[in-house]
């Protein structure tokens, strides 16, 4: 078992980059999808994923800093570091538990794929560290190993459901024909922008704002070009953390360097996903008739869309506002701030692209993930110890993205009060709507359709 787990951690510590275009060959070459033609796509993936990692490096670089400055020009202090997804992410994978996490995620896959309880095939392995994350936290709290890959089944089901449900809306806003997000961090989203929409659907006023980029673009001619955006942007948070004018300038062009880049690397990503999509799509039409298949994949695909970064760029002087401002919360807000865009992505998604409804829906998401994440900082904390994570000087640590979405509160808090009961809950729960969507909820629409 040692030996599986420690050839497991070698394989996801090669990186997306390099983990997901052998995946993606081998998953190609199952399709029958031509050796060359195989190997061209999962390579033209990797190399769409160095490209995104680039850009995104390029942000966090110069956005991190800045922002971190912003909290020390405000003369903010409080007890508890956000360390960010990448650090979280080691966190998790490194733990004993969270090592197993990818074997326990793709057979949970595979069985729900057979029984035709969810359609989406997730070849995204290295996102599998947000149910290891969940569960090494319920571990820290109970104690109990054998719950804690319990806890990991069950939150990646649920992942698979809120996939399944968001997907027409991600393929329809941003043009990903047959694509889903199964990650832990966008997912979530899906269901607090739910109900955000219909509401603001139904306010007098609210319901007439229409603030796309396209319409923005329109009425304010070359201000509303995306470039010229991220410039005003990058200006601005230059000019709240007290540059100079020169880095003032640098953080505008940088950023607005970044929503023009971020939009070309996606497309280059889809180039490769494209013709394994197609082929998935043959497979399944072919031994499953009247079946859907979603290739699940990470949510930086959506990431390059001008609505999803524009909203997060904004949102990030407001989520350091809202730290200052809401009583209770204790954590200080840098690792993750250039994982906003993920948090988001899907959200933007039900708001039909809409920049401000993303905002107010971003603003009441980040509201929400301040508090989850302060509540779980000490079982986070505990956790990184069990890793031999280094705290950097740090007495506790959180981290706003998976440390904030309400998955982790519901699963987390049901499993430390609860243990068996409260995770079987929240499983029982998920199956029956799995079940009830890709079953009952189906045959009913295909009737219709009929």
């Amino acid at each position: 078992m040692e030996m599986i787990a420690a050839g497991l951690q070698w394989f996801v510590n090669l990186g997306a980059s390099v983990m997901l275009p052998i995946l993606l060959f081998i998953f190609a070459l199952i399709l029958r999808i031509k050796p060359g033609k195989a190997f061209k796509a999962g390579l033209t993936v990797g190399i769409g994923f160095i490209g995104l990692n680039l850009v995104i490096t390029l942000l966090t670089e110069n956005l991190g800093p800045a922002a971190h400055t912003m909290v020390r020009n405000f003369g903010l202090h409080l007890g508890t570091l956000d360390i960010g997804w990448p650090a979280a992410s080691a966190v998790a994978y490194g733990t004993v538990l969270g090592s197993l996490a990818i074997p326990v995620g793709v057979i949970a896959n595979l069985v729900l794929l057979l029984f035709g309880l969810t359609k989406t095939l997730d070849v995204d392995v290295w996102n599998y560290w947000h149910i290891a994350f969940t569960g090494s936290i319920v571990y820290a709290a109970t104690g109990d190993f054998i719950l804690g890959i319990f806890t990991m089944v069950v939150h990646v089901m649920i992942i698979y459901l809120l996939a399944d449900l968001s997907a027409p809306y991600i393929q329809k806003q941003y043009g990903l024909e047959g694509i889903s997000f199964p990650q832990g961090a966008s997912a979530p989203g899906f269901i607090l922008a739910l109900p955000l929409n219909w509401i603001m659907d139904r306010i007098p006023g609210i319901n007439k704002i229409k603030l796309t980029p396209q319409t923005i673009q329109k009425r304010m001619g070359v201000f509303g070009d995306s470039g010229v955006m991220g410039l005003i942007i990058g200006i601005v948070i230059g000019a709240l953390a007290k540059y100079s004018l020169a880095k003032t300038l640098q953080l505008g062009v940088t950023t607005a360097a970044v929503l023009i880049l971020m939009p070309r690397m996606v497309s280059l990503l889809m180039e490769g996903l494209t013709p394994i999509s197609e082929g998935a799509n043959d497979l399944v039409k072919k031994h499953f008739p009247g079946r859907d298949l979603y290739i699940g994949m990470d949510s930086a695909l959506a990431v390059g869309n001008e609505t999803v970064l524009s909203s997060a760029l904004i949102l990030v002087p407001v989520t350091l506002l809202i730290a200052i401002i809401l009583p209770g919360n204790s954590m200080l807000q840098f690792g993750d701030l250039a994982t906003i865009p993920y948090m988001i992505a899907i959200m933007c998604a039900v708001f039909r692209g809409d920049i401000f409804r993303s905002l107010i829906g971003g603003i009441v998401d980040i509201v929400i993930s301040l508090y989850i994440a302060s509540w779980v900082a000490p079982l986070v904390t505990a956790s990184a110890k069990a890793a031999k994570f280094s705290l950097h000087g740090s007495s506790s640590i959180s981290v706003l993205s998976d440390g904030g979405v309400w998955t982790t509160w519901v699963i987390v808090g049901l499993g430390k009060v609860m243990t068996w009961g409260g995770i079987g809950l929240i499983g029982l729960i998920t199956l029956g709507l799995m079940i009830w969507f890709n079953k009952f909820h189906n045959r009913k629409r295909i009737k219709q359709d009929a």
